[in-house]
């Protein structure tokens, strides 16, 4: 698979579970659903530079 292509998947594929989290769980919370979307950039972000 080409590089492009897997880090397009990765970035699809993390902005997707932000949006499920956030229609889900923070709809009406501002601050606590700003956390929860940084800490899973941070989570994503972890595992891309661990299996790079």
């Amino acid at each position: 698979m080409d590089r492009r292509i897997a880090v397009a998947l990765y970035v699809v594929a993390m902005a997707a579970i932000i949006v499920v989290v956030d229609v889900a769980f923070f709809r009406n919370r501002f601050w606590e659903r700003l956390m929860v979307n940084v800490g899973i950039v941070l989570v994503f972000a972890a595992f891309y530079f661990r299996f790079r």
